[in-house]
């Protein structure tokens, strides 16, 4: 998720743990090739082996539509050491879709065909390419259709976002229909979509009948619910991560935002992440109000290192 779960983030959630495999931010691809420090300030776990520092894989995601540079480019992440290539049509952003790339595609299985097929014949074998994808642009008129594009073409896994474009991020999800593409396709297949708390994981299984679920902003919301989900699924003491427990991981991804954004930024990204944890935390509301006009970026380290 562009802007989101950047590299301070995949650091602090995958320590945190639970967590098989991450995603990259979207990598735009335009009309030439990546320039490897573009993409090294981006995913900046491509120095170490594309691991998280707790050795959590990393996979690239491109963004694109043009044919020739969508395969070239995914042949240099390959030169460069990626583990695997995803490619997006899930993001509902008007400007990612003005300029044809992500969820606006799912109106063309033919052009998804053609974009998996070209980036599957760039890659070596040892690199497999997968995809996101939502249910459509505006209905599922074409959903099984793009489903099975991305199968035939040579994608050795589907996360499918149970919302068309259009629907966003409203609470409406139709797990349902991700078990219509499961049962449609061969390759595995990962339910994605609303998914913010142990219960929701647990339904999200069983009404899309994945064995894999992929988490976003819930994951966000509430940093130790990959950590739960193992524990139940290892049968292990539930252990929640409380509020104060919390407060080293948030002074953390702090630092790190600071490392990495001028100072007048940093603020905001912090909020941003603290607004999302109010869903999870109901303490973070508090801390929200406290910070919410506040722009100094050594103010808000000060009631972090106080709170730490």
């Amino acid at each position: 998720m562009e802007g989101l779960v950047d590299a301070p983030m995949r650091d602090v959630l995958t320590r945190i743990g639970g967590i098989d495999w991450c995603v990259s931010e979207f990598i735009r691809v335009t009309g030439g090739p990546l320039h490897r420090p573009a993409v090294e300030r981006l995913v900046p776990e491509m120095r170490h082996a594309w691991q998280t520092p707790a050795g959590t894989p990393v996979h690239a995601q491109l963004l694109g539509s043009d044919l020739r540079w969508m395969a070239h480019n995914a042949a240099l992440l390959a030169d460069w050491g990626a583990p695997v290539v995803d490619l997006n049509f899930g993001c509902p952003a008007k400007t990612v879709n003005r300029h044809r790339g992500g969820a606006v595609l799912l109106e063309e299985p033919h052009t998804l065909f053609a974009l998996t097929r070209a980036v599957r014949e760039a890659l070596p074998d040892s690199v497999p390419v997968t995809a996101k994808m939502r249910l459509g642009v505006s209905d599922t008129r074409l959903t099984l259709d793009c489903a099975r594009a991305l199968q035939d073409a040579g994608a050795a896994r589907i996360v499918v976002h149970g919302r068309t474009k259009l629907e966003g991020y409203r609470p409406v999800v139709h797990w349902d229909w991700i078990e219509r593409i499961r049962a449609a396709v061969s390759v595995p297949v990962v339910a994605n979509g609303e998914v913010w708390t142990l219960e929701d994981y647990q339904r999200i299984r069983q009404d899309s009948g994945c064995a894999d679920v992929m988490l976003g902003r819930g994951l966000v919301s509430r940093p130790d619910l990959a950590l739960q989900i193992r524990q139940v699924q290892h049968g292990q003491p539930l252990q929640p991560l409380d509020w104060a427990q919390l407060q080293p991981w948030l002074l953390e991804f702090y630092r790190q935002v600071r490392e990495r954004v001028v100072d007048r930024h940093a603020p905001g990204r912090f909020k941003q992440w603290l607004g999302l944890l109010t869903r999870g935390y109901p303490e973070a509301a508090a801390l929200f109000e406290q910070l919410r006009r506040e722009t100094s970026a050594d103010a808000v380290g000060e009631v972090l290192r106080s709170a730490a």
